[in-house]
C-alpha cells in the first residue's frame, strides 16, 4: 500500500501528528518512516527532547501502519501498549523514526521503532502493540 492509498479523515497538520510536526516519508504494512524537526516546544526544561515525544511518534507510526492495512476491511487500529527506552539525549536537528512490524496477528500488531538523530545514532527505542478491532 502506498503512502496516500488510505486517506485519514483529517489532514496530518490538523491532528496530533501536526502538533509534533510529523512528516511521513515511507508507509507500508511492514515499515513506516517519519521525521520530526526538533524545536523548542518539544524540549524538556533541560533542553533535550521530552521522552513523551518519542513515545508519541512511535504510537503514531505503528497506528498509521496498522490502520492503513486494516481500514479497507472495516477495522480500526488503536494503541494497546507503548514502551520506550531512552538511549542518548537529542537537543537539535531532526528525529528520524523507523517503525518495523514484527507481528501481524488477527487482533494485534507489534512494531519496533528506532528513533535516530541526524548522524544516524539511535536515541531511543520503542515497542508498540496495536489492537485491531471491528470498525
Amino acid at each position: 500500500m502506498e503512502l496516500h492509498d488510505v486517506e485519514p479523515p483529517l489532514a496530518s497538520d490538523q491532528r496530533f501528528e501536526g502538533l509534533l510536526g510529523l512528516e511521513f516519508t515511507e508507509l507500508s504494512a511492514e515499515t513506516v518512516r517519519a521525521r520530526v524537526p526538533v524545536r523548542e516546544e518539544l524540549l524538556q526544561p533541560t533542553g533535550r527532547i521530552h521522552g513523551g515525544v518519542y513515545a508519541a511518534i512511535a504510537e503514531s507510526l505503528a497506528s498509521r501502519g496498522t490502520a492503513d492495512a486494516v481500514i479497507p476491511a472495516n477495522q480500526v487500529a488503536v494503541g494497546l501498549s507503548n514502551q520506550t527506552s531512552f538511549l542518548r539525549p537529542l537537543a537539535a536537528g531532526h528525529i528520524t523514526s523507523v517503525a518495523t512490524r514484527r507481528h501481524r496477528g488477527r487482533t494485534t500488531w507489534v512494531w519496533d521503532v528506532d528513533h535516530l538523530d541526524d548522524a544516524g545514532r539511535r536515541c531511543a527505542v520503542s515497542r508498540v502493540t496495536i489492537a485491531v478491532r471491528e470498525g
